[in-house]
C-alpha cells in the first residue's frame, strides 16, 4: 500500500491489524461484512490504498475505482444476491452521512427495497 493513513480504522482493517469478516480481496480493494447491516446483506468495499472520500479521486486513481465496481458484482454473486438485486451506496462527504473518512461501498442486499432508501427509518452511519 502505497497511502495509508495510521489513524484509519479501514487502512487498519486493510492492513489485518483489525479483524473483519473478508468476503473478497484482491490486490487493489477488499470487502467485508458491515458490524451494523441495515439488510441480510451489507458488504463495504474499499480500496487498499487511502483515499479520503470520493472527491480526493485523482488522476491515476481510474483502476482502483474500476476495482471497487467490478468488487461489486463479485461480491453480490458471493453473497447471493446477484440475480435478485442489490443497492450500492457511496457517501461522499458530511452531508451525506460519510462516517469514516476513507472511500467506501455499502453493497445492500437480500430484501426489497423501497425509494427513497428504507423511507421511515432513524438516519444511520454511512
Amino acid at each position: 500500500m502505497s497511502r495509508y493513513d495510521p489513524d484509519c480504522i479501514f487502512c487498519k482493517i486493510a492492513a489485518g491489524h483489525i479483524p473483519a469478516t473478508v468476503v473478497y480481496r484482491n490486490d487493489y480493494v477488499m470487502a467485508f461484512r458491515d458490524l451494523n447491516p441495515v439488510g441480510p446483506t451489507h458488504v463495504l468495499i474499499i480500496p487498499l490504498e487511502h483515499i479520503a472520500s470520493l472527491s480526493q479521486l485523482s488522476e491515476g486513481d481510474e483502476l482502483i475505482a474500476g476495482h471497487i465496481l467490478m468488487a461489486a458484482r463479485t461480491v453480490a454473486e458471493k453473497t447471493g444476491v446477484l440475480e435478485s438485486g442489490y443497492r450500492l451506496v457511496f457517501n461522499n462527504g458530511r452531508d451525506a452521512l460519510q462516517s469514516v473518512g476513507h472511500i467506501h461501498a455499502h453493497l445492500i442486499g437480500g430484501k426489497s427495497m423501497a425509494w427513497p432508501p428504507f423511507a421511515g427509518q432513524p438516519i444511520g452511519h454511512g
